[in-house]
């Protein structure tokens, strides 16, 4: 592919830009503190048990609940809403907006979730064991903490928002799809601000780590902080953790109009599906598209400086993901790889909006950080430009590139570019 040489110019109105982050991870409670984390190697698993699995690991966030919410407000709520109650107000407070003389009407919430619902049905079919399965006591708060629409739902109850809102609901890829569709509504004129990205409350239900521990999936470790090894040859699978990231994204033409600190511009973004199984990735179809979101950017593989992979610590996911990088940025020699998951292990919904929170700062200090736990590379793994173990300064950081797949054969690429 050649990039073309005069690219389109799209009008201010058009330019999508992100202004604000609000996150938790289970190694920091905002941008600095994380991005530190993941510079100087500081990993966020621990030490973990859930009813029935028993004694594993994860990872965990440590956020201030109280920060945003009451006691009611959190006891009725849900984990997955709590975290995106927080992620969003910090991400309003960190954009600057005048949120008191914001139009609410005009502010849309996009919220990615790789699943929902099945920690309070887990919880409630638990609590009614110890009363003969008797349904009386069933909470009468299930239905609205189950809705789908629950995580963005309770954002909007929460800051007063009455524009539109809904999850998406994307499986792993599920972080960059609620960004893209931020993107979308905003260049649609559906809102004049979106709150967008991903959450996850996955390790308060027993059934994934349950699952993910009968395909031999499931991470072990003496040592909990290198249980999430990608790339790595004793990689032994999935770190499960919880965590968000909400980003407001807005119109180039509104962020100048109040002089806005701008963390990046969105150049291009693709979705597309395997369509192969339920489970194993195909490479051919994630190469795909990062060709396509190459493509609407009008990029070519050596433009991206920093690519963020999606691996997850899985012996095939990881070694097919490798395929496609190798397919597409094989010959660029300024191209740098690096994965998130090895400090914070698997935040679901949330994973693509956490890894590219982690490397936006890259446009401004331009370090790469590195993949952690990476002792004996796999050589199905042995890709160019792999960052291991290190942090590398590298010459220039203009464009970064996010990778973020999920079950079912479902793909997503963003291309955030230097504003």
């Amino acid at each position: 592919m050649i990039a073309n040489s005069s690219p389109t110019k799209l009008p201010d109105d058009q330019r999508i830009v992100i202004t604000g982050i609000g996150l938790t991870a289970p190694n920091g409670n905002d941008l600095h503190s994380y991005r530190e984390s993941l510079l100087e190697g500081r990993s966020g698993v621990s030490p973990y048990e859930i009813r029935y699995v028993g004694k594993t690991l994860a990872g965990i966030c440590n956020y201030d609940e109280r920060k945003y919410q009451a006691r009611k407000e959190i006891r009725r709520g849900t984990r997955a809403g709590s975290v995106g109650v927080y992620c969003g107000q910090e991400a309003v407070a960190d954009s600057g907006i005048d949120w008191q003389n914001t139009d609410k009407s005009r502010v849309g919430v996009y919220v990615g979730v790789t699943e929902h619902g099945n920690v309070e049905t887990e919880n409630e079919i638990y609590e009614i064991k110890g009363f003969d399965y008797d349904t009386q006591y069933w909470s009468h708060h299930h239905n609205p903490r189950t809705v789908a629409n629950n995580p963005a739902g309770e954002i909007s109850l929460n800051m007063g928002i009455i524009g539109p809102h809904y999850t998406i609901g994307a499986a792993c890829a599920a972080g960059n799809a609620g960004l893209i569709q931020g993107a979308q509504m905003l260049r649609l004129g559906e809102c004049d601000l979106a709150i967008a990205d991903g959450v996850s409350e996955s390790i308060h239900t027993f059934g994934i780590f349950a699952s993910f521990k009968s395909q031999g999936a499931l991470a072990e470790h003496e040592d909990p902080a290198k249980a999430s090894r990608p790339f790595d040859m004793d990689r032994s699978g999935i770190v499960v953790s919880e965590g968000g990231c909400l980003y407001t994204l807005e119109r180039l033409s509104d962020a100048k109009a109040r002089d806005a600190k701008i963390y990046g511009e969105l150049a291009g973004y693709a979705m597309n599906t395997d369509a192969t199984d339920f489970v194993l990735p195909n490479p051919e179809r994630q190469a795909q598209c990062v060709n396509m979101a190459l493509k609407r950017a009008e990029l070519n593989p050596e433009d991206i400086d920093i690519v963020s992979t999606h691996a997850t610590g899985t012996s095939s996911g990881d070694a097919q993901e490798c395929t496609a990088l190798k397919s597409v940025f094989g010959n660029c020699k300024s191209t740098y790889i690096n994965n998130t998951k090895s400090f914070i292990g698997h935040t679901m919904g949330a994973a693509g909006a956490l890894e590219l929170a982690g490397n936006l700062l890259s446009f401004k200090d331009r370090v790469c950080h590195p993949t952690i736990n990476v002792d004996t590379l796999d050589p199905d793994c042995d890709i160019p430009g792999l960052v291991t173990n290190e942090a590398r300064q590298i010459s220039k950081v203009d464009y970064i590139l996010n990778n973020s797949f999920g079950m079912l054969g479902i793909n997503s690429v963003v291309i955030i570019k230097r504003f």
